[in-house]
């Protein structure tokens, strides 16, 4: 499972942050993860709840914003988003011949210390 991996260098960072302006707790943390990042959210939420234990941010909430995939074909010239994990060919035209422009994030959006 490497969403405990993910979570623990997430709260790593966000513990450095919080550490380094001064301030003691982590309210919360808001990632953006892209549907394709081949992260399971469910395993990420379950992992976060067990590594924030002892940490500043033992009261955290953990808010995930889920971002969908999205290319832009080469074949027919235009951009276009899917809620599935996996793009095999343009939606629009149904070519093989794109480029996939997000859905592969994995970012820390924001932190609430105090």
């Amino acid at each position: 499972m490497h969403e405990a991996s993910i979570i623990l260098n997430v709260l790593d960072i966000a513990e450095q942050h919080c550490s380094k302006n001064g301030f003691e707790k982590i309210d919360s943390i808001k990632l953006r993860i892209g549907k394709a990042s081949g992260v399971m959210l469910d395993a990420l939420y379950f992992a976060f709840k067990a590594a924030r234990i002892d940490t500043p941010a033992s009261g955290a909430v953990l808010d995930i914003m889920e971002i969908p995939v999205g290319g832009h074909c080469n074949a027919c010239k235009k951009g276009f988003s899917v809620e599935e994990r996996y793009v095999f060919a343009c939606p629009l035209c149904g070519s093989g011949d794109f480029v996939v422009t997000n859905g592969r994030e994995l970012d820390i959006v924001e932190l609430e210390v105090s």
